[in-house]
């Protein structure tokens, strides 16, 4: 069994113009992974198109955030772990301690505290750390408020906790779901006030209680919703109490008690894509008007495959929809799930999420080297880049520039 905890990162719902535009979050300016700007590289290496990188303090699989000139991410630090402020020419701004805990690993190295990314809307920058300490600073680094996540019950994951809070008008929500505690925790943003707590149960035992996933923010028609995966299921809520609106069932089909998810759902406004674990099967449905019990009976239901990511969440261009996690690279028809094609990128471990630009799929390995696909209904590899470091965190887009965080350096790739 393996730790996969690329999987975590911040979400965050924003408007932002479509040049220079920001990365204030995990999966980006939509929460879907995509980015506006046109003409980024797809060829690089350690001496082409380089702006700059920065060496980093330690180990960290944070996904950078970017705002205007400025870059949030959380790091090891010796003893500690910390929350970085670096500009966009490479220069670190200022470093605040977040916790003690810099020297913990998990499974064997290949994560630690530092896996949540942050996010930020300009003013604000809020982010969380595996002992459960949820932070907000000002983008100057002024501590705001801070709370204790382990107040809903003391943790009992076998390797941590790495799943982070969705930020959206003005509010934090966030799921903690571990052997110790089964909740949704709504929060006031900008002072850590406590909204609302749901218990939100699954059926699961063993390890399958263990969540590593995301919550996400599904906007569309009847929305917005609040989506929890995790403990055998993936659920939607309110936003105003966390009361239950769906639920998608036949997750853990074989009731495997080591059922635990990593790769989070794909949610657009048309379209929400639920992967599993271990082989398992991949839903999708129509989430407009969906209620009660997603399966195979609910006219919401799309298709259900039996194939599914275990680590690299889903990502969606135009009417296809891919998957990959150690190589194989697979597209699907978004409607029907009829597979397009099954190709082979770079065979390695990956564990940071695809991004989506101009037409173009990113795809990061830890073994250093980037996969760039063209988006279509046949496959089309456009290169394979490799940059001499270790990366689980995935790519930020911002500006005209891929911002890649290695376990060594912060990466600036771009031609301006």
């Amino acid at each position: 069994m393996r730790l996969f905890i690329a999987a975590a990162g911040f979400v965050t719902i924003f408007t932002t113009t479509a040049w220079a535009e920001n990365w204030p979050q995990w999966r980006g300016p939509k929460n879907d992974g995509h980015s506006n700007e046109k003409g980024l590289p797809t060829e690089w290496s350690s001496d082409k198109n380089i702006l700059w990188k920065l060496k980093m303090p330690g180990q960290g699989s944070s996904t950078p955030a970017v705002w205007g000139k400025r870059i949030f991410l959380t790091s090891a630090d010796g003893d500690d772990i910390v929350l970085l402020c670096v500009s966009t020419d490479g220069q670190e701004q200022w470093k605040q301690k977040l916790s003690n805990t810099g020297r913990v690993k998990y499974k064997g190295g290949e994560g630690n505290d530092a896996s949540a990314s942050c996010s930020t809307d300009g003013r604000y920058v809020w982010t969380f750390v595996g002992n459960g300490q949820l932070v907000c600073y000002t983008v100057d680094g002024k501590l705001v408020w801070n709370k204790d996540l382990q107040s809903y019950g003391r943790f009992n994951i076998q390797f941590g906790c790495h799943w982070t809070p969705v930020l959206y008008k003005g509010n934090l929500y966030v799921q903690v779901m571990h052997r110790g505690a089964q909740k949704l925790v709504a929060f006031e943003a900008t002072t850590g006030r406590e909204l609302w707590q749901v218990d939100r149960p699954g059926y699961g035992r063993g390890e399958s209680p263990d969540t590593y996933a995301s919550p996400f923010i599904w906007e569309g028609e009847g929305g917005p919703l609040l989506v929890a995966h995790g403990n055998d299921y993936c659920t939607g809520h309110k936003l105003d109490n966390g009361e239950e609106v769906w639920r998608v069932y036949g997750l853990n089909p074989t009731n495997n008690s080591a059922w635990r998810f990593v790769s989070c759902p794909l949610v657009t406004a048309d379209l929400i894509v639920v992967p599993s674990c271990k082989n398992g099967p991949t839903v999708a449905f129509h989430p407009v008007g969906a209620k009660g019990r997603i399966d195979p009976d609910n006219k919401n239901e799309l298709w259900r495959i039996k194939s599914t990511p275990d680590v690299v969440a889903p990502i969606r261009v135009e009417d296809v929809v891919y998957f990959t996690d150690n190589g194989p690279f697979t597209a699907v028809d978004a409607k029907t799930g009829t597979q397009l094609y099954r190709e082979q990128l770079t065979k390695a471990l990956h564990r940071a999420q695809m991004v989506a630009a101009d037409g173009k799929i990113y795809i990061t390995a830890v073994n250093g080297a980037t996969d760039v696909v063209q988006a279509g209904r046949t496959f089309q590899r456009i290169s394979t880049n490799k940059l001499p470091d270790t990366f689980y965190a995935s790519p930020a887009i911002a500006d005209g520039r891929i911002y890649l965080r290695g376990w060594d350096y912060l990466w600036a790739i771009g031609t301006k």
